[in-house]
C-alpha cells in the first residue's frame, strides 16, 4: 500500500492525561500521532493506510478502556449480578465508526484527521469486519450487547474467537465460491489478549468412580486437553460511560512443541498437538456433513460453554463468595441450543469440581439459566449421536442419562401410562439412531424459555416444544427480536437520523419510541419533500457500491425492491425470481404496460454443503444476465446480486431500499431482524404473515404493508389435506411459462437442465409452498407498483412506518428480559479521572 500523508504532531500537545481521553480534535490528532510512533514504530513518510487505521483505532480503544476500566472496576466493587449471553456467534460489523457515534466524537475525529491530512471515510473504508457469525443470530446477538451497555446493564458476552469466520463470498460464472475470511491477518487493535487467565478443557477418555471423602464421586480422566485463552473486546453503550465485556476464547495446545519429537526427527509430531488443539477454534460453523465436521462443532460448543463457566466461577469466587451462590450472582442466557451443553457442563463442576450434591446443583443450574430457541425446524433442533457424543464427552453422557432418568420418573408420576410422552420428552431420541437432544437439555435446564416474535412463541407451545409447555407452562414467554438504532439508523443512515434530530431533538437514539412523534409530519410536503431526498441520496450512495462490487450499472430513481438474508429455501428467494421472470415476460409482451421501472437486488450466503441454496443464486445471476441485456427491458427492469454481505454492506442497502422483501413461508421463520432494519429506514415490506412480520403489520398499519402469501394455518391445512404443487403449474399459464423458461435452459443457455433439480423440486415437493403462493404474491407486486406510481403517498406511508417502529429496538428487549427473566437492575457508572502515576 502506497505511503499515507500527514500524522505530523498539531503544534500545541494537551495535557499528558487528554492524551489518552479526551475527547477534542487536537488531543485526537496528539493521540494518533503518538501511537503511529510508539506503539506501531512508523513515521509519517512510510505510514500506510493501514498504519494510520490502526493508529486511529488505537486512539479510540485507549478512551473505550477508560470507561471499562471504571465499569469493571465499579462491578466488582458492587459485586454486580451479571448477565452472561452464551453465543456460537457475535457479528458484531466494523466497530471504528460504532465507537465514535457511542463516545459521540465523530465530528471531532473527522476534523482531527483532516488536520493530519488524513480522510475519515477512507480509514472507514479500509477496517476489516469480524465476520464471527452467518446471520440473524449473530447479528442480534451484538444488538443485545449494544443495548446491555447503552442501558448500564452489567453483562458479558461469551463466545468464541474465530481464526477464519463466515467465508468471504465471490461469484464466479454465476456460482457462489466461498473464500476463507482472513479478518486477523493485519491485526485486531480492538481486542486485549488475556493469557494470564486460561482454562483446561478435557475431551475424550473415560469415567471413574468411587468414594472420595465419604461421598460418591465421580473423576474424569480425559485422553486430550486444550488450553482457552481469552480476548477481551470492550463494548461501549451509546451516551453513557458503560463499556461491557465481550469475552471471545481461543483453543490453544498445552505445550506448543514437543522437543523430545522434534529431537528425534518427527518434525510433524513436533507440532501436531498444536495442529489438532488450535482446530477447534479455526472456523466458524465447519461443514458438519462429514463425521469430521460433526465431531469439531461439537467440540467447539463444549470448548466455548466450558470456559465460560469456568471464568463465571473464577470471577464469583475472587471475593469468597460461595459457589452455592453462583445463580444469585449470574443470568446465563443461552442463545439457541449450540452453548445448550453448559448446562451438563455446570453440572459437573459443581458436583464434580466442587463437591455439592446433586439436587442443589441442579437448583442452581435450573435458577442460573434461560434458553431462547431460534428456530421452528425439527431439523434444525440440534441433536448428537450418542457414539460421537460419548466419545467427545463421556462425564456428560453420564450426567445428562442421569438427568433423564430422573425427569422421566417425574413425567411418569405426572402421566402414569403414557408412554408415548415419555418418549417425547425424553433427553434422549429413539426413534432412529440414539442421540442427545439438545433442545430437550435446554427446555429441562432452564428457569425460563422464550420465542422471538409472538407467532413463533405460540408455535413453538403448539409445536417443536408443545410437551414441555404442557409440563411447565409458566416457563414460557415471548421476547421479539429487537435491533440497536445506534447502528441500523443513526449511523447507517446519516442524512435520516439528521432529519429525525432536527425533528424530534436526539432523545430518540436512546428512546425509540419519541419517533412517535414524526407521524404529524407526514403531512408536510417539505418535510416529505426532504424525505424523499435523502432516500434518493441513500439509493445513490448504493448504486455506487453495486457499480464497484458487480459492474452493473443501477439508475436511483428506479424503485429499489431489495431481498437480503442467508439464502434458504424457507426464505424464498427463488419465488422473487419466478416473479421477476414472470415481470420480463409481462414486459416483453406489453411494451407500454404502466409500471415503475424497478431494481431487484439480491444479497445472500449459501451454506458451503446447501446445492439447492447455490443453484438459486445460479438462477438470479442466470436471469440477471437475461434481463440486463435485453434491450426490451432496458430502462424498465433491471436485476443485480450483491456479492459478499455483510453488515459494512448492510448499512448502505438498509438505507437505500424502497420496498423490502419479507416472504419467508408462514410459520418457518422465527423472527427476523432484517425486516425491522429496513422498516426502521423507511422501506415498506411486501410480506408474508411470518415471524416478526405480523407484529410489523399490526404496528405500522395494514396499509402500509403489502401482505401476501398462505398464512401458518393455512400452511398446515393444505399440508395435511395433500399439497399438490403441480396442480398450480397447471392451473396458471404466468407460471407455466416461467417455470419452463427455466427448465429449457433459458438461463443457463451452455447446460440447458442446469436448473432442472430445482423445477423438479418445486413441481414435485415443493416443501416451501412457493407454487402455491405464487399468485398471491404477484398480486402484492402490483399492488406495489401501483403505490409507487404516487411519491406523495409512498411518502406518507414511508414516514408513518419509520414513526410506528419504536417497539422494535433491542432496548425495548433487553428491558423485556430484565425484568421478566434476568432480574437485573442497571448499574450506573460514574466516570473518573484516571489515578496518579497511572
Amino acid at each position: 500500500m502506497t505511503a499515507t500523508p500527514g500524522c505530523s504532531p498539531p503544534p500545541a500537545r494537551p495535557p499528558a492525561e487528554q492524551i489518552r481521553t479526551g475527547l477534542t480534535a487536537s488531543a485526537i490528532a496528539t493521540a494518533l500521532c503518538d501511537n503511529l510512533y510508539y506503539l506501531l514504530g512508523r513515521f509519517p513518510a512510510v505510514a500506510t493506510r493501514n498504519d494510520c487505521y490502526m493508529a486511529l483505532a488505537y486512539t479510540v480503544r485507549d478512551r473505550l478502556l477508560h470507561r471499562w476500566l471504571r465499569t469493571a472496576e465499579t462491578y466488582f466493587e458492587r459485586a454486580s449480578r451479571t448477565v452472561c449471553y452464551l453465543s456460537a456467534e457475535f457479528l458484531l460489523g466494523p466497530q471504528l465508526e460504532n465507537n465514535l457515534v457511542n463516545l459521540g466524537i465523530l465530528e471531532a475525529t473527522r476534523e482531527a484527521l483532516a488536520s493530519l491530512q488524513l480522510n475519515l471515510d477512507e480509514l472507514l473504508e479500509h477496517e476489516e469486519e469480524p465476520g464471527l457469525g452467518n446471520g440473524g443470530l449473530g447479528r442480534l446477538a451484538a444488538c443485545y450487547l449494544d443495548s446491555l451497555a447503552t442501558l448500564e446493564i452489567p453483562s458479558i458476552g461469551y463466545g468464541i474467537r474465530y481464526e477464519f469466520g463466515i467465508f468471504d463470498q465471490e461469484i464466479r460464472d454465476g456460482w457462489q465460491v466461498e473464500v476463507a475470511d482472513k479478518w486477523l491477518r493485519l491485526g485486531n487493535p480492538w481486542e486485549i489478549p488475556r493469557p494470564e487467565i486460561a482454562f483446561e478443557v478435557k475431551f475424550g477418555g473415560r469415567t471413574e468412580a468411587g468414594r472420595r471423602d465419604g461421598r460418591y464421586r465421580v473423576q474424569w480422566i480425559p485422553d486430550r486437553v486444550v488450553r482457552g485463552t481469552p480476548f477481551d473486546t470492550p463494548v461501549l453503550g451509546y451516551g453513557v460511560p458503560t463499556a461491557n465485556l465481550l469475552r471471545l476464547w481461543k483453543a490453544e495446545a498445552l505445550e506448543s512443541f514437543d522437543f523430545q519429537a522434534f529431537n528425534t526427527g518427527n518434525y510433524y509430531g513436533a507440532v501436531l498437538d498444536k495442529v489438532v488443539s488450535e482446530n477447534i477454534t479455526k472456523v466458524l460453523y465447519p461443514n458438519d456433513e462429514s463425521p469430521q465436521g460433526k465431531l469439531l462443532r461439537l467440540q467447539q460448543q463444549y470448548f466455548f460453554a466450558s470456559c465460560a463457566l469456568q471464568d463465571m466461577l473464577r470471577i464469583h469466587t475472587q471475593r469468597g463468595a460461595r459457589v452455592d451462590q453462583f445463580d444469585q450472582k449470574y443470568a446465563v442466557q443461552l442463545n439457541d441450543t449450540h452453548p445448550a451443553i453448559a448446562i451438563a457442563e455446570l453440572m459437573r463442576l459443581l458436583v464434580d469440581e466442587h463437591d455439592l450434591d446433586w439436587e442443589p446443583a441442579w437448583g442452581i443450574t435450573q435458577r442460573t439459566f434461560a434458553y431462547t430457541n431460534h428456530t421452528l425446524l425439527p431439523e434444525a433442533l440440534e441433536q448428537w449421536s450418542i457414539p460421537l457424543f460419548g466419545q467427545v464427552l463421556p462425564r456428560h453422557l453420564e450426567i445428562i442419562y442421569e438427568l433423564n432418568h430422573r425427569f422421566l420418573d417425574q413425567v411418569r408420576r405426572r402421566y402414569p401410562g403414557d408412554t408415548d410422552r415419555l418418549r417425547r420428552l425424553s433427553l434422549i431420541d429413539e426413534s432412529g439412531p440414539r442421540a442427545v437432544r439438545m433442545a430437550h437439555l435446554a427446555c429441562l435446564g432452564s428457569h425460563a424459555v422464550n420465542g422471538v416474535a409472538a407467532l413463533h412463541t405460540e408455535l413453538l407451545k403448539q409445536g417443536v416444544l408443545r410437551d414441555f409447555h404442557e409440563l411447565a407452562p409458566g416457563k414460557f414467554s415471548n421476547k421479539t427480536n429487537g435491533v440497536t438504532p445506534r447502528r441500523f439508523l443513526l449511523l447507517s443512515n446519516p442524512g435520516l437520523a439528521g432529519l429525525l434530530t432536527r425533528t424530534l431533538g436526539p432523545g430518540w437514539v436512546r428512546d425509540l419510541d419519541e419517533l412517535r412523534r414524526l407521524e404529524p409530519h407526514a403531512e408536510d410536503p417539505a418535510f416529505r419533500e426532504e424525505w424523499r431526498q435523502i432516500k434518493h441520496q441513500n439509493k445513490v450512495r448504493l448504486a455506487a457500491l453495486l457499480q464497484q462490487r458487480t459492474g452493473v450499472e443501477v439508475d436511483p430513481a428506479t424503485l429499489f425492491d431489495i431481498q437480503v438474508k442467508r439464502l434458504h429455501e424457507y426464505k424464498r428467494q427463488h419465488l422473487n425470481v419466478l416473479h421477476i421472470i414472470t415481470l420480463a415476460n409481462r414486459l416483453r409482451r406489453h411494451p407500454t404496460l404502466a409500471i415503475p421501472a424497478r431494481t431487484f437486488i439480491f444479497g445472500a450466503k449459501a451454506a458451503p454443503g446447501y446445492y439447492l441454496a447455490k443453484l438459486i443464486i445460479r438462477l438470479i445471476h442466470g436471469v440477471a444476465d437475461v434481463v440486463n441485456h435485453d434491450p426490451r427491458l432496458r430502462g424498465r427492469l433491471r436485476v443485480v446480486f450483491l456479492p459478499d454481505f455483510n453488515v459494512k454492506n448492510a448499512q448502505k442497502v438498509y438505507p437505500a431500499a424502497d420496498v423490502s422483501e419479507q416472504i419467508s413461508t408462514a410459520g418457518k421463520e422465527a423472527s427476523g431482524t432484517g425486516n425491522m432494519k429496513f422498516a426502521l429506514n423507511g422501506a415498506l415490506t411486501l410480506g408474508t404473515l411470518d415471524g416478526a412480520n405480523i407484529e410489523i403489520r399490526e404496528r405500522v398499519g395494514p396499509e402500509n404493508f403489502f401482505l401476501c402469501g398462505l398464512s401458518a394455518a393455512e400452511v398446515r391445512e393444505l399440508s395435511a389435506r395433500g399439497y399438490r404443487p403441480l396442480d398450480h403449474y397447471e392451473q396458471n399459464a404466468e407460471l407455466r411459462e416461467t417455470l419452463d423458461q427455466i427448465a429449457s435452459g433459458a438461463f443457463s443457455p451452455g447446460d440447458p437442465r442446469l436448473f432442472q433439480p430445482l423445477v423438479d423440486n418445486l413441481l414435485y415437493h415443493d416443501a416451501y409452498f412457493v407454487l402455491a403462493d405464487f399468485a398471491s404474491y404477484c398480486a402484492a407486486q402490483e399492488r406495489v407498483g401501483a403505490a409507487y406510481r404516487d411519491p406523495e403517498e409512498w411518502t406518507r406511508r414511508s414516514v408513518r412506518t419509520v414513526a410506528r417502529m419504536g417497539y422494535f429496538s433491542s432496548d425495548r428487549s433487553i428491558r423485556e428480559y430484565c425484568a421478566d427473566i434476568w432480574h437485573v437492575n442497571p448499574e450506573p457508572i460514574a466516570l473518573t479521572r484516571i489515578p496518579e502515576g497511572v
